[in-house]
């Protein structure tokens, strides 16, 4: 007999302790882990990240899992309603963003070449590096705030930016389902501002003027493509089977956001390891306990409580006991 309700109990349980998980926890089988991979043993971390967040080596299901609970996945409720409200209006506008962003990045980048000089490469490359590293803080500040705050009910900006968070939660795996303009669309719509202001300097200023501005323009330049692809690499980071080898390179490099890295922030309650964009900063930003002191400074000053939306979306869901 089969029973149903419409209520289940906390998907953001307290974390096992690490000695109880490493006895009773279950591990994934190691040859089903990853296609691009070197085999690795489980750690006790490994085995509380498995028991605690969806295998994304089974993206369409809870198979790893007890099947009766359905804790997350394309099959859990609150992932269906979010996936629902993708609308033709903010497709049309992610289509029109990408375009406007290629064209951009084109036409900035015949500049940057055009006055590109080898002899001020000391100063080139620190400036593209630190454009790198900005990148990657500002996708952890971005990520914070719209996994932490606001609601899906919010005017404009809760359907349109901060649904896709929400069903990312619930369904991990989502992105990778994704096409390119639904996974980039935003992304590439927040670079284009700047990109324009910066065609327009190199279009009409001269080149005193521009050769005056040039590393700052190296360093906005490789900020603005770091801050597009950043969400191409998050999908990267999910992605378990099929990678073209240099992506699982640049990933095993930690050149890019590495996947076992980023399977630590889908630990619930996703209250961790925010930087999306080459995940560099997670580890100093977690000594410092950045994020825990950002959320209590909001939480002080505003009485919201962090993470309240996200989690009434994980409890969208539908038990089912069967006996």
């Amino acid at each position: 007999m089969c029973l149903s309700s419409s209520t289940i109990s906390s998907p953001y349980s307290p974390m096992p302790s690490t000695t109880s998980s490493a006895t009773t926890s279950p591990s994934t089988p190691k040859d089903n882990r990853l296609e691009n991979n070197s085999e690795e043993d489980l750690s006790t971390d490994d085995m509380i990240v498995d028991k605690n967040s969806m295998p994304e080596d089974d993206p369409n299901g809870n198979t790893l899992h007890d099947a009766r609970e359905i804790r997350w996945g394309p099959q859990h409720a609150g992932a269906k309603l979010l996936a629902s409200q993708y609308t033709r209006e903010k497709r049309i506008q992610e289509i029109i963003s990408i375009i406007l962003c290629i064209i951009l990045m084109i036409y900035n980048f015949y500049f940057i070449c055009r006055y590109f000089d080898v002899r001020n490469w000391y100063l080139i490359i620190p400036s593209a590096l630190l454009g790198i590293l900005t990148a990657d803080l500002a996708s952890g500040i971005v990520h914070w705030g719209a996994d932490t705050w606001g609601s899906v009910d919010m005017p404009f900006i809760g359907r349109n930016f901060l649904r896709p968070f929400r069903e990312h939660h619930i369904d991990p795996t989502s992105i990778t389902r994704h096409d390119f303009i639904e996974t980039n669309g935003d992304n590439f719509a927040v670079t284009v501002p700047y990109l324009l202001y910066m065609a327009y300097k190199f279009t009409y200023w001269n080149d005193i003027n521009i050769r005056c501005i040039y590393n700052f323009e190296v360093y906005m330049f490789l900020l603005a493509i770091f801050v597009s692809m950043t969400n191409q690499f998050h999908k990267w980071s999910h992605t378990y089977f099929g990678l073209p080898s240099y992506i699982v390179f640049l990933q095993n490099y930690h050149i890019i956001l590495p996947r076992k890295h980023h399977r630590l922030h889908h630990v619930v309650p996703h209250d961790t390891y925010f930087c999306i964009t080459t995940g560099w900063l997670n580890r100093p930003l977690e000594m410092i306990k950045f994020w825990p002191w950002l959320e209590s400074f909001a939480e002080n000053y505003t009485g919201a409580k962090p993470r309240s939306d996200d989690f009434a979306w994980a409890q969208k869901t539908e038990k089912v006991h069967c006996y």
